[in-house]
């Protein structure tokens, strides 16, 4: 169970893309609440090749927004059968189980509402907000109900309020 734990940290946590999400969605914060004022701006520039993931799911048209939620939901349909065969084959904590189904709900719904972005104003930010909550959320979610180990349940808040504010972003 040990290795399973620590293979499960190193995918969530440890590995250079996860490291670069993480950096991303600090960075998509940091941008949020440096340029959410109501001071009318000139036109955003052209970016050809951007730097990192998150400027170029930012700049990106509706189509991408579509391949993720395809990815995504292909991903919530492979754990959720995982979780199936794997929580309900032995004799698992209830609460986990409990926890997994959480986590699976969410990401399917979220995936879904990915399908939304390309209708949104600014789909890249719909997209970046709703990815990285699902990525945090259901995440740490699935890390826990699976190894059982709680350090990393301290950032399924974060992964909501991603969540909620992908929803709000819809709005604007």
């Amino acid at each position: 169970m040990e290795a399973a734990s620590d293979t499960l940290r190193w995918i969530a946590v440890d590995n250079s893309l996860a490291k670069s999400i993480w950096s991303g969605a600090n960075q998509l914060a940091g941008y949020a609440t440096s340029h959410c004022s109501r001071q009318p701006r000139g036109p955003a520039p052209a970016m050809r090749h951007p730097s990192s993931p998150v400027r170029w799911l930012l700049g990106s048209s509706g189509r991408t927004a579509v391949q993720l939620a395809g990815v995504s939901g292909a991903a919530a349909v492979a754990l959720g059968a995982y979780g199936a065969h794997k929580l309900r084959a032995g004799d698992h904590n209830p609460e986990l189980v409990q926890v997994f189904d959480t986590a699976n709900r969410y990401h399917m719904l979220h995936s879904l509402a990915l399908l939304g972005a390309p209708l949104c104003r600014r789909p890249g930010l719909v997209a970046a907000l709703l990815s990285s909550g699902i990525l945090v959320f259901s995440g740490t979610c699935y890390y826990y109900a699976l190894t059982g180990d709680k350090s990393v349940r301290r950032f399924t808040p974060y992964g909501g309020m991603l969540l909620i504010a992908g929803w709000l972003a819809m709005a604007l």
